[in-house]
């Protein structure tokens, strides 16, 4: 499970009341350099964060925690690392446990770790990468090609049913990675979109239609003494080394695991594992019971297994795409597909209470009913409390700082206008401060402009909060509320470029993300 993470120097974090509290700045204009040149990310690591990350592999050694991966991120101040790939319930573990102990080594070397998803606008979020693949309690992985016919078919087997899983469940998998935090990063050109799909490759996804297509005949042949012969002996010279990736896949094969790359870097990587783990449970039992009808009728084994693959095959394909997540075009195909493309966080948690998904939970003693909807009443709660945070901070930055700094430089401006025409004659003076007489005027309109809607904020807070029912006061606040703070965030970004550096007293972007 690899995290990103941003680490920032205290004392700006410090000097930053929207990082502090919500672990994001909810203002700030782009930096003029910030990821375009790609050289933080091919860049040698700093040696300030060098020494960090080497104490806390050491820290984290000491805690039974192994670490295999440390480099840059493709964002200015943003790191990746890696333990080494374990047993779901321990790697989960040990990952909260390093989210924790990132924390306190960084402040031994003056830093804070923010492992908000998208802490800075126009610059890439962070997530985890969760690689993922089943195996027996003696150690074959079951992801894998083998070196036998059985065994290739024994890996398609499991391929597909991986994919009837995530392709059953996609809305609810998309569930159980959102939050209100892994909203801002999800479908932005940096993190995958939030529709989930899993990419193959071109050899695996061109093995499955040979299956689908072939006649029966071609695909395997009965022999007396040989048993029977399958046409898929040739998987191990393709795969064993497919490392092709497509990065804008939510859940992307990579030679001998899959990789669920939608998990936002503050989540709990149990609650995506709970609902991958037991769709496809849940997939391998309705497998294996419709492959028990077939033999009880009379069908061969490897006959009978084969006619229900090439069944899953083709009902899960719409989860199949080679193609570009990021662009319009799949969105529209995606909702051609049937899959789920609903994006507001309050409604996507609904897919836990779906009749499918509650069966699922039951049918397999994971949850019952009233404990999937306890727990998103907590989510719906979560949900609300984050984003009216947010609201509250902003406001009282808006009202406290931006607004009297802005019209504070507005006033400067003013007096220059005064005395310029106490020196020089009107019309002269008329031409020499028409550039500081425009300025006033668009701090006037863009104060105005904040004041207003900070005001409108408060008073759809208000209303949002008479509202008893925790999923319609989430669906308010996402929808009332949420979209306010980005209104006011552009007037607040434009003021930035306006007003003296010198009188702008929060840390800006490119004082935030380049270490010093």
């Amino acid at each position: 499970m690899g995290t990103g993470v941003f680490l920032v120097d205290e004392s700006l974090y410090f000097a930053r009341p929207d990082l502090m509290l919500t672990g994001r700045t909810l203002m700030g204009h782009d930096s003029a350099k910030n990821q375009q040149m790609d050289d933080h990310y091919f860049g040698t690591i700093p040696e300030r964060v060098q020494a960090f990350m080497k104490d806390l592999e050491i820290q984290a050694l000491e805690l039974g925690i192994p670490c295999k991966t440390r480099h840059n991120e493709v964002a200015p101040n943003q790191f990746e690392l890696a333990p080494i790939f374990e047993e779901t319930n321990l790697a989960v573990d040990h990952n909260m446990l390093l989210m924790s102990l990132m924390k306190k080594v960084a402040r031994k070397h003056s830093f804070r770790v923010l492992l908000h998803e998208k802490p800075f606008a126009g610059v890439n979020g962070s997530g985890k990468h969760n690689n993922w693949s089943l195996s027996t309690d003696t150690g074959v992985l079951l992801h894998a090609p083998g070196k036998t016919q059985e065994e290739n078919l024994r890996f398609v087997v499991f391929i597909v049913e991986t994919l009837m899983g995530v392709y059953r469940h996609n809305g609810l998998l998309k569930a159980s990675i959102m939050s209100a935090t892994n909203a801002h990063r999800l479908g932005g050109n940096e993190a995958p979109p939030a529709i989930i799909s899993s990419f193959l490759g071109k050899q695996l996804s061109s093995l499955l239609e040979h299956i689908e297509k072939a006649d029966k005949e071609e695909l395997f042949s009965m022999d007396g003494k040989k048993g029977i012969e399958l046409d898929i002996a040739r998987i191990p010279q393709l795969l064993i080394d497919n490392t092709d990736r497509n990065r804008t896949s939510p859940f992307a094969f990579t030679g001998n695991r899959f990789e669920f790359r939608a998990v936002g870097s503050e989540a709990n990587c149990s609650s995506a594992l709970i609902v991958l783990n037991t769709a496809v449970a849940e997939a391998l039992v309705d497998f294996k019971t419709r492959v028990d009808a077939l033999i009880s009728q009379g069908e061969e084994p490897t006959h009978a297994i084969i006619d229900i693959l090439r069944e899953d095959i083709r009902t899960c394909k719409p989860i199949q795409f080679e193609g570009n997540g990021y662009s319009e075009e799949w969105m529209e195909e995606a909702q051609r597909r049937g899959l789920d493309c609903e994006t507001s966080c309050p409604l996507v948690f609904d897919r836990y209470l779906d009749e499918a998904s509650v069966q699922m939970f039951e049918s397999q003693n994971v949850m019952q009913r009233n404990e999937l909807e306890a727990r998103n009443e907590v989510k719906w709660e979560t949900y609300t409390k984050k984003v009216q945070i947010e609201a509250r901070v902003l406001g009282d930055i808006c009202m406290n700082h931006i607004i009297p700094v802005a019209t504070h430089y507005q006033s400067r401006l003013a007096k220059n206008v005064q005395s310029m025409f106490d020196i020089f004659p009107r019309e002269k003076a008329t031409s020499l401060t028409s550039r500081n007489v425009k300025i006033i005027e668009e701090i006037a309109e863009r104060t105005q402009f904040i004041e207003t809607e900070v005001e409108e904020l408060v008073n759809a807070r208000k209303v949002a909060n008479r509202i008893e029912n925790e999923r319609d006061k989430a669906i308010a606040y996402h929808d009332t509320i949420a979209p306010k703070l980005e209104t006011i965030r552009y007037q607040v970004d434009k003021l930035e470029l306006l007003v003296a550096d010198e009188l702008w007293t929060l840390p800006k972007y490119r004082e935030l993300l380049f270490i010093r």
